[in-house]
């Protein structure tokens, strides 16, 4: 188990990281997600030891990561910018990996090349940015890795070796209590791997949960009115405090904290003429929060 406590980090006066607290245990695929600049590279640095939070603890099964072998024996990070030894092959790189890591499985490193279809010979350094990041993920998982950190790995990747990659990852985390970490812009991934997730903005975590509990504690709703009191409506429904809510004729929709059984009732109450709860996606609930904190979306690219 990965537990961060109080995690605050600056470079010179900016501040990346402001007391950020996670937990993330084994046999878990731990989403990071968040508005760019929130600090999801930089969290993910911390945890794997490369930097050292200014305040702050990171621990492993209750043992510190910054400069302890023994714990970084165990995890293997992932960078979104793959760094090979120069002039060097796929082989030389697996003989690297292995002089590191104690747990190096040549022979999952020979399975995996073969699956990726990959020449093992040829220099790297002639592999397409796609082919690199795959180089990346097999040299990780062929180090049998307990912590698994992947930072925009799926980036450059083509849809079969996204689907590939995932479902070695998942297999892992099934078969070995593979615990792992990704920080990534694709929501949609997220949504289709992660059992945890956690939110960061400029610097905050804004919530850390499990990915059902998300789903269940917001609620997309559209109702509609008869048009003559729809108006009387539309100040109604602002008693339920919506995150949002839009209004087109006689048809609304708002977004709103709590479940759908809490909500039934309530609107049973006011006899609408139609009402639908529609189950909302990762990528809405990321924007439904991160629109109620003020962030401009309009000058944003969601990945």
């Amino acid at each position: 188990m990965i537990r961060a406590e109080n995690i605050t980090k600056y470079f010179d006066d900016v501040r990346s990281l402001h007391e950020v607290s996670m937990t993330a245990g084994d046999g878990s695929i731990f989403g990071l997600i968040g508005s760019n600049g929130s600090g999801k590279s930089t969290l993910l640095r911390i945890l794997s030891g490369i930097y050292q939070p200014d305040t702050g603890d990171i621990f492993y099964d209750g043992a510190p990561v910054f400069e302890n072998t023994a714990v970084k024996n165990k995890l293997v990070y992932l960078s979104d910018d793959p760094y090979f030894l120069p002039h060097c092959t796929m082989n030389d790189m697996r003989d690297f990996y292995a002089s590191v890591y104690p747990e190096f499985d040549r022979e999952r490193y020979e399975s995996l090349t073969k699956q990726f279809g990959l020449n093992p010979r040829r220099r790297i350094v002639t592999f397409s940015k796609g082919m690199q990041k795959q180089v990346s993920m097999l040299l990780g998982l062929a180090c049998r890795p307990k912590y698994l950190f992947c930072d925009e790995t799926f980036d450059g990747l083509d849809p079969v070796m996204r689907q590939l990659v995932k479902s070695l990852i998942i297999a892992d985390v099934a078969e070995r209590d593979l615990c792992c970490v990704v920080a990534s812009h694709n929501l949609r991934e997220m949504e289709d791997m992660a059992d945890h997730i956690a939110l960061l903005h400029r610097g905050e975590l804004l919530f850390e949960k499990e990915l059902d509990d998300i789903r269940t504690n917001m609620v997309k709703v559209q109702v509609s009115y008869r048009k003559e009191i729809c108006d009387d409506m539309a100040e109604k429904l602002r008693e339920l405090q919506p995150m949002t809510l839009e209004r087109r004729g006689s048809l609304f929709t708002l977004i709103v904290r709590g479940t759908e059984e809490s909500l039934q009732q309530w609107f049973r109450e006011t006899s609408p003429l139609f009402c639908e709860y529609i189950p909302m996606t990762l990528e809405e609930i990321f924007i439904t929060e991160m629109e109620e904190r003020g962030y401009e979306f309009t000058s944003q690219i969601l990945g």
